[in-house]
């Protein structure tokens, strides 16, 4: 026979393959259309054939074949229409015209369970039979006269996936095929569906599904969260929580229930049952007006019997069915790409002004089915009011910590308290852990294409763009970084960051590598890039924003999912960025963030079997300890940004302001809280008490003061611990006989401000020539004129190899001298000069791995 295909999927696929076995000529394959450039298996199959294939988005337009569509169908001149599983609304003109008429698959055994999710309904209805149905196709859902049926066992412990493996997939290949031989030799039933037995849409029993109104008191367990709602002859109150309504069984175990209906018919998310009917209105816009007209039309044409469509008119009452439904949700998409129905928005938004209400918000990106709850603090400073999340963020949503732990992050400004915060536990790292691992592996993330990734990037940093001045002032306020640094640097460099890592997603690529091995030289070998899953960051304190972005961009960039543990000091921006990457769109699980300790969390990281790569900057001491944690546990893939003591060299023939501006920001630049600060600067001899002179005046000038203070140069250290250290450091300094130029003391005036310090008379083998200080701390030694490889050797003496530097005029000079220090980057004639474009990172025990760039 000459035989029409219509439908998709791998069963589709198989269905097609053998019905060519039988020798069957496919005179045409009618499939789906190709969705994020993936074409569908059975289509792809056919064009290997040589089989026309169609995809037509759609075959019916307002209730109407489609001129076009239907013609370019007939023109195939099919004898029958093969529907092995079809999605869309075929018209009955394409239904009835072959001469032996159109036959479907249905996985159940008809007319039991007619509809969407027939297997599910099995299931749910606990049926000892399950089984398939191949019916001649009418104008009725899954009412058509029953050609033939196959039937199983239902085992006990069968799921969806388990019967429909072992039975409707490779036994309904085979049955639909029987069917077609059927057809062929002029056997074929035609059973008339008895109505005795039927079903449909068992979530419409009502007398199954009531339950009373709430409970007067909360309800808060270990593993549950959420208000508590009696289910009479239930072993206990069901819990209604952001995630859904959750029903407890007689047997301890839960069932989390997505959807309600109501007895008049509408449907609700569960998780609104207490605030249904609480959404404002929204006030529509003249575009918004006109689609809005449109729809009413097109409820019209559905709605035959009524006389006119006003914004209380009920779809359901006024006579709509299942499959109006469908329609419906086409309709939408004709009308407006952008909105993305699901058949339940029609089901959950009954009424014409629901239902545009609904739509324009979708359209808006505005739909409040997973709105975002923000327990804020709020505080008015810097002349204005900064509104800063302070629990953890897990899965999509803002939590408490296990037990509701918390702890104070501290103003350094005044040592205030600012807030209570979160404060993760091992417990939380795991649901975090599992939360990024089930949105890598079986969430939206893990489907959407990289230039749909690229945009959410672009979203977020126009996001954070927008609160830059609150994200400065969080920072300014937890870190202690001057607010016009924050500002430029801190923030800045985060929104470039993303907008950079953004451009990259469609831009990963793989190559294809010619081999020799095989013969005749046929064979293709190609590489392909992917990510790598759940990715662990720990983050440090001088760069709050900054160090999130450079390890959280470019994870994300890639595929990945991440979660984040913030310096414990400093926890704040990270958990405001959380808020704006859920606003931007991300979906749960992608982005998790858990201020704690580094004791706690951060090992709990390092350990865990399903995290896949860590990314941390600190100390050395600690990547040491973390690089051995991730080796032991499941060799995980690790990143380290480590200690410094990065050298500058100052030769004679130095521009000398540039060098002495460029050598103050250097060693000064956010307090010498700095990774890539001067650790020690080399100066000429026959320069250096000059050099040494208009330092000192230039330091001199320095205002120490609130970082708040647009005229403030320099701010308090990030915490009290770090200037106790910073006091300690310059005293050993001091002891072991370097010359305090100035400062080396705590500032006298509330909060952890400490002068800005000058040591000359450094010697090698002194601990402040060989320890990195990580503060405002200057280290300057001589080194003999013109002895270049001298002062290279004493340079790189070090342990460390993040960062360095170099100033002359002599161009031979600055590049043998670059080429011979043993450092990641190398700073000629200027310092501090790191863009997002280019790769950032150490040798030695300033770890390994890049930051930033393409090389990331």
């Amino acid at each position: 026979m000459r035989i029409a295909v219509i439908g998709q999927s791998v069963f589709g696929l198989e269905v097609y393959k053998e019905l060519r076995k039988e020798g069957h000529t496919i005179v045409g394959v009618f499939t789906i259309p190709d969705k994020d450039g993936k074409a569908d298996p059975l289509g792809v199959e056919a064009e290997k054939d040589g089989v026309n294939v169609f995809k037509f988005p759609r075959w019916r337009l307002k209730g109407k074949g489609i001129p076009e569509v239907v013609q370019v169908y007939k023109a195939t001149g099919a004898e029958l229409n093969v529907m092995p599983f079809c999605s869309q609304f075929i018209p009955m003109e394409v239904i009835d015209h072959p001469a032996h008429g159109s036959i479907i698959y249905h996985p159940s055994l008809l007319p039991r369970h007619r509809g969407a999710s027939a297997i599910n309904w099995t299931l749910i209805h606990g049926d000892k039979k399950g089984g398939f149905t191949v019916f001649w196709a009418d104008d009725g859902l899954d009412t058509g006269p029953i050609l033939l049926q196959r039937e199983c066992d239902v085992e006990p412990d069968d799921t969806v996936n388990t019967i429909y493996k072992r039975f409707l997939f490779p036994e309904g290949v085979k049955g639909t095929v029987d069917a077609v031989r059927l057809i062929a030799a002029g056997n074929a039933p035609k059973i008339i569906q008895p109505e005795e037995g039927a079903t449909y849409e068992g979530i419409q029993k009502k007398d199954n599904a009531k339950f009373s109104g709430p409970l007067k008191h909360s309800y808060s367990g270990a593993t549950a969260i959420g208000q508590p709602l009696e289910i009479p002859g239930a072993s206990q109150p069901g819990l209604v929580s952001k995630a859904g309504l959750m029903l407890f069984g007689n047997d301890g175990k839960a069932l989390l229930v997505k959807n309600l209906q109501f007895e008049d018919g509408k449907m609700i998310a569960a998780a609104r049952y207490f605030s249904s009917g609480s959404c404002a209105s929204v006030e529509l816009t003249e575009e918004e007006k006109a689609f809005a007209e449109q729809m009413r039309g097109v409820w019209k044409s559905i709605l035959t019997n009524v006389d006119a469509i006003e914004d209380s008119t009920d779809f359901f009452k006024s006579g709509a069915a299942s499959m109006d439904v469908v329609r419906l949700v086409e309709e939408v998409k004709l009308r407006a790409s952008g909105c993305q129905l699901q058949n339940e928005d029609v089901y959950m938004n009954t009424t014409f002004q629901d239902f545009i209400q609904m739509c324009v918000r979708k359209l808006r990106g505005e739909d409040d089915e997973e709105e975002l709850v923000v327990d804020y603090v709020e505080k008015n400073i810097n002349n204005m009011t900064i509104r800063m999340p302070h629990q953890l963020f897990v899965n999509g949503e803002f939590v408490d910590a296990e037990g509701g732990k918390t702890y104070k992050t501290i103003n350094p400004t005044d040592g205030t308290a600012i807030c209570d915060v979160s404060l993760a536990q091992s417990s939380d790292v795991d649901r975090a852990v599992a939360a990024a691992k089930e949105a890598f592996e079986e969430g939206e993330w893990g489907k959407i294409n990289p230039r749909d990734r690229g945009r959410l990037l672009y979203k977020l940093a126009d996001l954070m763009e927008e609160h830059q001045e609150e994200l400065a002032t969080i920072e300014s306020m937890d870190s202690g970084a001057v607010y016009t640094l924050a500002l430029k640097t801190h923030v800045g460099m985060s929104i470039q960051t993303f907008r950079y890592f953004a451009g990259w997603c469609d831009k990963i690529q793989g190559c294809t590598i010619p081999i020799n091995q095989a013969r005749p030289n046929r064979n293709l070998t190609f590489t392909k890039k992917e990510p790598i899953g759940v990715c662990a960051i720990v983050i440090p304190w001088n760069y709050p924003l900054m160090m999130l972005a450079w390890k959280t961009a470019a994870c994300l960039a890639a595929g990945n999912t991440v979660v984040l543990k913030p310096a414990q000091v400093t926890p704040l921006t990270a958990m405001k960025f959380a808020e704006l990457a859920a606003r931007a769109g991300f979906p749960k699980g992608v982005i998790n963030i858990l201020p704690g300790s580094g004791a706690l969390v951060g090992q709990r990281l390092s350990d865990h079997p399903d995290v896949r790569k860590l990314g941390f900057t600190g100390s050395t001491e600690i990547g040491k300890h973390i690089m051995k944690s991730c080796a032991v546990s499941n060799v995980k893939k690790v990143s380290l940004e480590l200690g410094g003591k990065s050298p500058l060299i100052i030769f004679s023939d130095c521009d000398m302001d540039k060098a002495v501006r460029m050598g103050l920001s250097a060693v000064f630049f956010n307090k010498g809280e700095n990774c890539i600060a001067a650790g020690r600067l080399f100066v000429e001899e026959n320069i250096h008490d000059q050099y040494v002179k208009r330092v000192v005046e230039e330091v001199k000038k320095m205002k120490i003061g609130d970082p708040l203070d647009r005229s403030t140069d320099h701010g308090p250290q990030n915490h009290k611990a770090h200037l106790d250290k910073l006091v300690e450091y310059c005293q050993t300094g001091v002891r072991e006989g370097a010359t305090l130029v100035c400062g080396g003391k705590q500032v006298s005036r509330p909060g952890f401000f400490f002068e800005p310090t000058i040591f000359t008379d450094v010697q090698d083998h002194m601990f402040i020539a060989i320890e990195e200080s990580f503060g405002p701390v200057m280290i300057l030694s001589k080194f003999k004129s013109g002895d270049v490889d001298e002062v290279l050797r004493r340079a790189n003496a070090t342990e460390y190899g993040l960062a360095s530097g170099v100033f002359t005029r002599d161009i031979s000079k600055a590049l043998y001298v670059s080429e011979k220090l043993n450092a990641g980057t190398v700073f000629v004639n200027t310092y501090n000069k790191t863009d997002v474009a280019a790769p950032f990172g150490g040798f030695k025990q300033s770890g390994f791995g890049k930051d930033l760039g393409k090389t990331c």
